[in-house]
């Protein structure tokens, strides 16, 4: 390490550095890591524990180019990583596109920037225990589906994040403590983003009304909800292997480990895989609506609406002679559809013009 800053012991200090020390325990011992360093509060605290706690840490500062003089801003906050101990800091700029709006687009941006140059290593992200609770309350309040408000998970490859239950006041103490100045992102300030009026707005009021203690609920939420996932995501991924129907005829329990049917891509599409409505009809509704997505996701297609899996699901639990149903995907001449033969669901290409 490059000349580490000796950390106080105060009170903040010791929770940033605890956070860091059990993530980092838990994933074997110390290890080189990547930090995604903005150049606030939270990246830097995570920035000057992790130098202490998790071994060579190099800083990735990536400028999305977004706001007048991020130039300036990116390479403060190399200079202080590498102030703190870093054995290297570097700025990654990138260009922002617009798909998803602006916000969606740079957080796309941004975790591609870090990919591109961690090589094997992990990448910490400073998100704390309050980025939990907003991103929860978010989900909740969307309506999202018990995926969303799980929240983030401290460690899901190649993504860490050791702060989840830090509070965010104290990484801003950590900084005074050590004498640093973080930079103030003015876009944490807009009201014109919702997570900043969760964060300034909603969850004061709700801290007021229920007296208290709503961040941490809400954080402890997203654990047991993820806890629970995890075993649904099992429980899903046994059905799914015991229902999948691939061209050889065989059921997913028969085939050799690791194969689940062919993928085809052109017109009509009969090597995709099939699940069999035999074995779907007798799983319990909610675990049966997670195969068929965790099926239709793992041929590539995503972002299915809850009324389309709820039609999906008819097809098998509410047959009534019904046509298939479409989801995203397919081409300019056909799209992709979801239907019912010869007892196994099964996506097909069908023209645009004859699909129902």
């Amino acid at each position: 390490m490059t000349g580490q800053v000796r950390l106080p012991e105060t009170p903040a200090v010791l929770a940033v550095r605890r956070g860091v020390r059990e993530w980092v325990a838990a994933r074997g011992g110390p290890m080189p890591v990547v930090v995604g360093l903005s150049g606030g509060a939270d990246s830097l605290a995570l920035v000057a524990a992790a130098v202490v706690e998790a071994g060579d840490v190099t800083a990735i500062v990536v400028d999305h180019r977004l706001q007048d003089g991020s130039g300036e801003v990116a390479a403060r906050a190399a200079e202080q990583a590498r102030a703190l101990g870093c054995v290297a800091a570097e700025v990654v700029a990138v260009e922002v596109g617009r798909d998803g709006g602006v916000e969606a687009a740079a957080r796309v941006a941004r975790y591609a920037a870090l990919e591109s140059v961690r090589g094997e290593r992990p990448v910490l992200l400073g998100h704390t225990l309050d980025d939990q609770a907003e991103t929860v309350l978010i989900g909740l309040a969307r309506g999202s589906g018990g995926r969303s408000i799980q929240g983030m998970a401290a460690w899901n490859e190649p993504w860490g994040r050791p702060l989840l239950a830090v509070r965010r006041a104290q990484t801003r103490q950590l900084c005074a403590d050590l004498g640093i100045e973080p930079w103030e992102d003015p876009h944490n300030l807009d009201p014109a983003y919702t997570r900043v009026r969760v964060r300034t707005e909603v969850l004061p009021l709700l801290e007021d009304v229920l007296g208290g203690g709503v961040a941490q609920a809400l954080a402890r939420t997203a654990d047991q909800l993820r806890a629970d996932g995890e075993v649904l995501d099992a429980l899903t991924a046994d059905l799914l292997r015991a229902a999948t129907v691939g061209v050889d005829g065989r059921r997913g329990s028969d085939r050799p480990a690791g194969t689940t049917g062919n993928r085809g891509s052109g017109p009509g599409d009969s090597d995709r895989p099939a699940l069999s409505i035999e074995i779907l009809a007798t799983a319990a509704p909610a675990l049966r609506r997670r195969t068929i997505r965790a099926w239709l996701a793992d041929q590539g297609i995503g972002g299915v609406l809850n009324a389309h899996l709820q039609a999906i699901d008819e097809l098998v639990s509410n047959w009534r002679g019904q046509g298939g149903v479409a989801v995203a995907g397919g081409s300019r001449d056909h799209r992709l559809v979801v239907t019912r033969a010869h007892g196994t669901l099964t996506v097909r290409a069908q023209p645009r013009n004859d699909a129902t």
